[in-house]
């Protein structure tokens, strides 16, 4: 018989993330209509629970499917209003930022293209070494990082090398809504060498 106790298991992903609001209708505004995401449920009173939190569950787009959820928000009107001005680093938020992956580069382009005619603004544009990345934030002052992720073989090589590499980008005008895919870096490649999977 073999001994589990000696072989634990490892985790596989992250399955969902909850986060607390100050005001439901302002987060929903914010992670559907902004970010793009969909409520897939809502906690309901039930006999045995007559008063549940305000807790609302949303899903990205799994190819065509829904799952139960991705993210879910606690409305919480105790939370600190956010400062002003959001900041990477330094804002006194527990969570520094979520990511959120778009499955393609041309639908992460026409997400900050409606973003910017809706007047969001842009805090960062950053291109990483695994992604490609807009850096915005919520209502509640937690950062959001929409995405696309670049192919592995441009990063798998070096992984710390590519974590390590940022190149900030224009956040406003046209120039805001450029992505240069051909010029990525490729980490772990003998130098001059570029892969025609970027």
């Amino acid at each position: 018989m073999a001994d589990h106790a000696t072989q634990p298991g490892v985790p596989s992903g992250v399955n969902h993330l909850v986060l607390n609001v100050r005001n439901m209708e302002e987060a929903h505004v914010f992670w559907t209509e902004i970010v793009g995401m969909k409520q897939v449920g809502q906690l309901k009173a039930r006999p045995d629970r007559p008063n549940p939190p305000n807790m609302r569950f949303y899903s990205a787009d799994h190819a065509g499917k829904d799952n139960h959820h991705d993210i879910a928000l606690v409305e919480n009107p105790a939370l600190p209003a956010p400062p002003k001005d959001w900041s990477m680093f330094g804002t006194p938020v527990a969570i520094n930022h979520v990511a959120i992956t778009f499955p393609t580069r041309e639908g992460w382009l026409a997400r900050l293209a409606y973003l910017q005619e809706r007047g969001v603004k842009f805090n960062r544009r950053v291109d990483h070494g695994m992604t490609h990345s807009l850096y915005i934030n919520d209502p509640n002052g937690y950062g959001v990082e929409l995405l696309y992720e670049l192919p592995r073989d441009v990063w798998e090589g070096d992984i710390d090398g590519a974590l390590n590499y940022a190149a900030s980008l224009p956040t406003e005008g046209p120039e805001a809504l450029v992505d240069d895919l051909e010029n990525a870096p490729v980490f772990g490649a003998p130098a001059g060498q570029i892969k025609e999977t970027v």
